[in-house]
């Protein structure tokens, strides 16, 4: 009996490992292709899928300047941008099924602007301080964290230094009675209510709602109370994982991430024409964490699949744990104060609300174009779409699902 017994163990040892062995994850040079018939997918209805978000790309011009203008962002205060950008391709994606290219539309090598996918990008940098320890707990105030920022103003040394005796040469991002009540987790999940003004973009001024009478002295609500969904507040935590890291964030990236992923070498992550500051001597710039002013991730929809099937894996790739699987939970955990969002940028199916015909667990990194990773684990699923009418996303999501439930 004893030995029947350590039989069974043995045997389902060796069924958990070589189930491990057979999860696939894709080379760094190479993405396996397969016939969407071999994994039991409807090619009609996958084609019909494909040709769906190909005739429902995005109207928005091409000339992403033009289209910023044309948009509600650039009648904003202070609207104007200030960092990068590039004309969009045409509309593009990928369709991962377990672990597989199944399908593929337009040009997914081509280099875009992703928005405010970068977001994810951003919240996972803050992750993986968590997990090695530079940042205690997301629940941490961040104020005790921070040093002055320097900023780096080479122009200043042509100025008369006896003009600007009474001006501070450097900045605080969190030394207000209300910014020393934020924590981490505040800046997440976009509910801090942050107040201030950097890189030359006031809080107030980012999507401002109710009278302009208002925007400069309103009351402030308590952190973890509001979601205000606001790249001001998003680039103050960028800046600020960036004082903890104490190097740049595409660096940290890179090293933690990207290439343990096998990602391209061709991804870009920028911040603006005035975001560079001084730390430990060195000039550093601080990202953005998406494009409302031009800036942030320049990414193939390639890269960005590997990102979603990392998130989909619970931060694991190939047998090693990237981001750990509790921040990827903590990640999934909504509020209530917004029920559909975790940490940025993953928004949540709660309720089927966002895609009623997909699971309720499936989530989705978004950003303006309208790119969108959406990651299905129950499925086994990850589309990646890029430049499709925001209206139609959802659409394409069901008619793909329902490809693979044949």
């Amino acid at each position: 009996m004893k030995s029947k017994l350590s039989f069974i163990i043995f045997f389902c040892l060796v069924s958990l490992c070589t189930f491990a062995q057979e999860r696939y994850f894709p080379t760094a040079d190479t993405w396996l292709r397969k016939d969407p018939s071999e994994l039991l997918v409807d090619n009609v209805k996958l084609k019909n899928a494909i040709d769906f978000a190909i005739s429902s790309e995005s109207q928005a011009n091409k000339n992403l300047k033009l289209a910023h203008y044309q948009s509600a962002f650039g009648r904003e205060p202070f609207g104007f941008p200030i960092g990068p950008m590039k004309d969009r391709g045409s509309a593009n994606g990928l369709v991962i099924y377990k672990g597989y290219i199944i399908a593929e539309w337009g040009d997914p090598s081509r280099v875009d602007l992703t928005f405010s996918v970068a977001k994810s990008i951003l919240s996972t940098t803050v992750g993986l301080a968590v997990d090695k320890g530079l940042i205690k707990s997301e629940k941490d105030l961040v104020f005790p964290y921070m040093a002055p920022i320097i900023p780096y103003e080479p122009y200043k040394v042509l100025m008369n230094k006896s003009d600007h005796l009474t001006s501070e040469d450097v900045f605080e991002l969190f030394d207000t009675e209300h910014n020393r009540k934020i924590t981490w987790e505040h800046l997440l999940r976009q509910t801090s209510d942050w107040e201030g003004t950097l890189w030359g973009k006031p809080d107030w001024a980012d999507r401002p709602l109710g009278n302009s009478s208002s925007w400069l002295d309103r009351e402030r609500n308590e952190p973890g109370t509001v979601y205000k969904y606001n790249d001001t507040r998003v680039n103050v935590l960028a800046l600020a994982a960036m004082n903890v890291w104490r190097k740049p964030l595409p660096i940290v990236l890179k090293e933690h991430v990207m290439d343990r992923i096998g990602a391209s070498p061709t991804w870009r992550w920028t911040g603006y024409e005035n975001s560079f500051v001084i730390i430990d001597g060195q000039i550093m710039q601080s990202v953005s964490g998406g494009s409302h002013w031009g800036g942030g991730m320049f990414i193939s929809a390639f890269d960005q699949a590997r990102f979603g099937y990392l998130t989909l894996n619970k931060g694991k790739w190939n047998g090693e744990q990237i981001i750990s699987e509790s921040w990827i939970e903590k990640s999934l955990s909504p509020t209530s104060v917004q029920t559909n969002y975790g940490f940025m940028n993953y928004f949540l199916n709660t309720d089927k609300k966002e895609i009623p015909e997909a699971p309720e667990s499936a989530f989705f990194h978004l950003g303006a174009g309208v790119n969108m990773i959406y990651v299905d684990a129950e499925n086994d699923l990850v589309i990646v779409t890029r430049w499709i009418d925001n209206n139609k996303k959802a659409e394409l999501v069901e008619k793909v699902l329902n490809a693979i439930m044949k």
